[in-house]
């Protein structure tokens, strides 16, 4: 990992987050400037209007250079929204050469990654990233680098993740009117869980659930790789219109209602504790119990877990699950949640912060800032490993892939 600046950009349904860091050798990161604006033009992850989308950026990302001091050309992009989809692909080849027993080589695995992404999409839709999962050779499976293997059948599981053309047609327009370059789109919840997890989390098998404003993003990781990506078209705003309709109490009441005295486990709230809530047209602030508040937010936050759940065991993936559950995403920050969430799941669950920061590492230390320094990692470990090959250039894609795995696999 150079030492080298980096900007990355979280565009979320309720927040425009720009985050510049400089990236050690060591690979820790050290945050230099934070932008941070309401978001507009956006709903459930997708944007609606351009025109308010770029207005949040440009604020976001002046303030971000104000306070690192440099300036900044181009950025590092997350996307999530329905619009977003993973698939788990195979691709098999015979191994070229004279012998029974060929020796693999670097064009056999471009080779094999391109047939794993041959795959039949839809044609309004892009392939924006190929992870491989694990080689196999002559049906021996769980091989992370099988150059200079012999075997005559070399087969790649892989997760390849796809997305609307319009949507990232969209992102890399509002990017460049704001006066900046994309240098790459990266799914939102990977980010995420390369900023919180740690390296025996990956290994053991875990899932990251990471609830936005307004969305739900689901990776889960097995033996360190990527093997299921999902997002539900839920978050954190569905509950806050459940509190501003419960309690009759103005919207942006209703949000901090529920960061300051919010309750997702109804179980764990006393009955006299209270809480005082504004009304709509200026009346009198009443006085609310925060047990009342827990029977409002629990049950939505119980049909985001469970609808989480739904998906994940359609899996069958479920049973390599050992490390549990990592709760991310400002919404995670909810009383009461990991609680609610080890309930429905019956899984170990924590809440996960960004790892190995420093400088504004006091400003960032939040699940609300973890996509943004996930971008930042996978700019700074060179997140081309991850974009789907190109006919002719299987050089590149050899490198891209050893890179892959001394970067991620280590």
């Amino acid at each position: 990992m150079e030492n080298k600046i980096i900007a990355a950009l979280d565009i979320g349904t309720t927040k425009i987050c720009v985050i510049i860091a400089r990236c050690k050798e060591d690979g820790a990161l050290e945050i230099k400037g934070i932008g941070l604006q309401p978001s507009y033009g956006l709903s459930k992850g997708v944007i609606v209007n351009i025109d308010a989308t770029v207005n949040s950026i440009k604020k976001a990302v002046e303030e971000a250079e104000l306070m690192a001091g440099v300036e900044v050309k181009e950025l590092f992009v997350g996307i999530a929204g329905g619009q977003v989809k993973g698939i788990n692909s195979r691709g098999v080849i015979a191994i070229g050469g004279r012998s029974d027993q060929a020796e693999i080589s670097r064009d056999d695995i471009a080779r094999v990654i391109n047939t794993a992404q041959s795959v039949s999409i839809e044609p309004d839709k892009e392939i924006i990233h190929v992870i491989p999962q694990e080689f196999i050779v002559d049906n021996q499976d769980g091989i992370m680098d099988p150059l200079g293997m012999c075997g005559v059948r070399l087969e790649v599981e892989a997760h390849m993740v796809t997305c609307l053309k319009s949507a990232t047609a969209n992102i890399r327009k509002a990017v460049n009117r704001a006066g900046y370059e994309t240098a790459d789109i990266i799914l939102q919840p990977i980010a995420s869980a390369e900023a919180i997890l740690n390296s025996d989390e990956k290994e053991l098998g875990a899932i990251v659930i990471d609830i936005g404003g307004g969305t739900t993003d689901v990776v889960m990781y097995i033996g360190n790789s990527i093997w299921f990506t999902h997002v539900i078209p839920l978050g954190g705003n569905n509950v806050t219109k459940d509190i501003s309709f419960g309690l009759r109490a103005p919207t942006n009441s209703a949000e901090i209602i529920k960061k300051q005295s919010g309750v997702a486990d109804e179980s764990i709230v006393d009955e006299e504790d209270y809480t005082s809530i504004p009304r709509v047209g200026g009346r009198e602030p009443i006085k609310v119990s925060r047990k009342t508040l827990a029977r409002i937010i629990e049950p939505r936050m119980a049909e985001i877990f469970s609808l989480a759940r739904e998906v994940l065991q359609k899996t069958n993936y479920m049973e390599r699950i050992h490390a549990g559950i990592i709760l991310t995403g400002g919404a995670s920050l909810c009383e009461g949640t990991t609680e609610l969430a080890e309930k429905i799941f019956d899984q170990p669950v924590r809440i996960g912060s960004p790892v190995n920061v420093s400088g504004l590492k006091e400003k960032v230390d939040s699940p609300a800032y973890a996509t943004a320094i996930g971008l930042i990692r996978f700019g700074a470990n060179n997140a081309e490993e991850y974009r789907p090959s190109v006919s002719g250039s299987s050089e590149n894609i050899f490198e891209k892939i050893k890179l892959f795995f001394r970067e991620w696999f280590n």
